[in-house]
């Protein structure tokens, strides 16, 4: 499975970024799926899920900014996110969620990088 993260940049605190995800080798709408990010020197971490019901979860640090939905093609996953903040400055990747079972390997992911 080849994973495709786009839709990064740079961006002033306040903005939006739209992220999305493509998936080469496997239907997204048949798993649990979620976005991630890893900023330097920290693990990576779930930011955001979406269940295969459409039930979504989120980390308190973007409750409220970011939304994650499955775009209408079915395949592909997106992030929709709203009042950045520099602490979101990260890479993100998207992958499964829900499960301990991962799509490998992880795609490049997309950088997004807030600041004034």
């Amino acid at each position: 499975v080849q994973l495709v993260e786009s839709g990064g940049g740079l961006v002033q605190p306040g903005g939006s970024l739209r992220l999305s995800c493509t998936a080469s080798g496997a239907e997204l709408s048949e798993y649990h799926m979620g976005w991630y990010r890893q900023a330097p020197g920290e693990r990576r971490a779930l930011v955001a899920s979406i269940s295969l019901g459409g039930n979504t979860n989120y980390a308190d640090a973007v409750k409220g900014r970011f939304t994650i939905s499955r775009g209408s093609d079915k395949n592909s996953l997106i992030l929709q996110m709203d009042n950045l903040k520099p602490g979101d400055t990260a890479l993100y990747y998207c992958n499964r969620a829900i499960t301990t079972m991962k799509f490998t390997p992880w795609g490049q992911g997309t950088q997004v990088t807030v600041t004034s």
